[in-house]
Order: structure tokens, then C-alpha cells, then sequence
């Protein structure tokens, strides 16, 4: 069976500067489609990423600067991604926060911080999308994480944010259905933490000895998980499909 096109069709990524979102960009970029490239602090490698797509296929790529957590921004996304190409097929909300919050030491910031960019602003993202989705029979990505229903310790307040994007792909999937569909793919161990949340080589061994696999993945390994749920899952609506090398069957 031919593989359904996706030449001229319009994807939104969020987060896609760098690591996993660029990944994801670059691979819909491949399979060809348009990528606006959303980035809030990393101009320079949502630049360079942009410039870089345009040089494969001209007029392919647009980056757009967001403060996510800001109101009405997830608007301007969406109008400035349809001044390009005047549609959208895709959303893939990626950006997200992550660091420690031990119990005893939370704050109102921190809780504030991960709930507003790890769940609130998602969903304003995909309800301004919705319409424009809906035109095209879209769909929607979300980004969660296996530990959304495997809590990690230290880290419940990302967890229950995460948690809450997993439930949201479900009820979006209904709520957007027949027009859109809503999935999302959980990542396992693909990349390391960065800044404060760094892990030491020993804690990076020990989670892939949890994996049945016995290594980490990729953010290859999830952005084709994405180019699925979007090129070749046209049945396929509220569904969360790990992407861990087996770690969640450890237990």
C-alpha cells in the first residue's frame, strides 16, 4: 500500500530548537512537510535548524519565537504558522519543563511553572488549533512521558503535569473527534537531563538496566513514533504509546 503524502502539509512543533523537537522537525521536514518551528530562549538554534530546512526546500520552514505560558500567545502561534502557509495539519506539543520538586520543598513558582508549561499551555494550544485542524482532518501529538503513570521520585510535580497531558490526549481524542485525531507518544530513556536535574553516570546506568532492551533510545526513536501517529495512523485516535525499550515492563 503507498505510504498517504504529506508533501505541502503544515506541521506545528513546539519546543523544536533543539533535541527532541528538532528531531521531530527535521523528520516531518523529511517526509515533506512545511515546519513551524516554535522556540522560546533558543534563538540562535531555532535560527540555524530553520535555516537549514529552508536550504533543503525552500520556503519550508519558519521559526517563531512563544512565551507559552503567556496569555494569548498560543494565538499568535497559530496565526503566524497560517500567515505562511494559510493552514495547519499537525500540532505536536513537545516544549515542556523538567526539574526536581522534592516533597516538603515545593513551591507555588515551581507548581505554577510545570502545570502552566507542561499542561496548561498545551491545551490552549490545541484548542486555538482545533478549528484550523479540523479543516485539514488534522491531528495532535502531545509529548508526555512514561512517568506520567509511573511516577519518578523527587519529581512529582512534573509527573502530575505530565499525568494531566496524558489524560488530556483522551479527552481532546473525544472531544475533537471525527475531525481530529489526538494521540501521544511517552518517551523512556532517550536523552539525558540537562542543568540541575543532571544525572550521574551511575543513575544513568541504573535506569538502563532497567530496560529491556538494555540501552537508551533516541530521539529518533520518538520522532518516528511521531511521523506514525501523523503519516500512517488515520484509525488510530486517544492512544499513548511508550517509546522505553521495555523499561515499563521492569515494573
Amino acid at each position: 500500500m503507498q505510504k498517504k503524502t504529506l508533501a505541502s502539509k503544515v506541521a506545528l512543533i513546539t519546543g523544536a530548537a533543539r533535541r527532541i523537537g528538532a528531531e521531530i522537525a527535521v523528520t516531518l521536514h523529511r517526509a515533506g512537510m512545511n515546519i513551524a518551528l516554535h522556540y522560546n530562549a533558543s534563538e540562535e538554534e531555532a535560527t540555524h535548524l530553520c535555516q537549514q530546512l529552508n536550504q533543503k526546500r525552500a520556503h519550508s520552514a519558519v521559526a517563531i519565537q512563544a512565551e507559552l505560558i503567556e496569555p494569548e500567545s498560543e494565538k499568535t502561534l497559530i496565526q503566524k504558522t497560517l500567515n505562511s502557509w494559510d493552514r495547519l495539519d499537525v500540532l505536536v506539543n513537545n516544549a515542556s519543563r523538567f526539574y526536581r520538586t522534592v516533597l516538603g520543598e515545593v513551591t507555588s513558582y515551581a507548581w505554577e511553572d510545570l502545570m502552566q508549561s507542561n499542561l496548561k499551555a498545551p491545551f490552549f494550544l490545541a484548542q486555538a488549533a482545533a478549528p484550523f485542524l479540523a479543516v485539514s482532518r488534522g491531528c495532535i501529538v502531545n509529548i508526555t512521558d512514561i512517568h506520567a503513570e509511573r511516577p519518578l521520585r523527587e519529581y512529582s510535580v512534573y509527573c502530575i503535569s505530565k499525568s494531566g497531558l496524558l489524560m488530556m490526549t483522551k479527552a481532546l481524542a473525544k472531544e475533537l473527534g471525527p475531525s481530529v485525531r489526538v494521540n501521544a507518544v511517552a518517551p523512556g530513556a532517550i536523552l539525558w537531563p540537562e542543568g540541575k536535574s543532571t544525572l550521574s553516570d551511575h543513575e544513568k546506568q541504573k535506569i538502563i538496566s532497567q530496560t529491556t532492551l538494555q540501552r537508551a533510545g533516541s530521539p529518533e526513536d520518538i520522532a518516528k513514533a511521531v511521523l506514525f501517529f501523523v503519516r500512517d495512523a488515520d484509525y488510530i485516535t486517544g492512544q499513548i504509546l511508550d517509546v522505553d525499550g521495555g523499561r515499563t515492563l521492569s515494573g
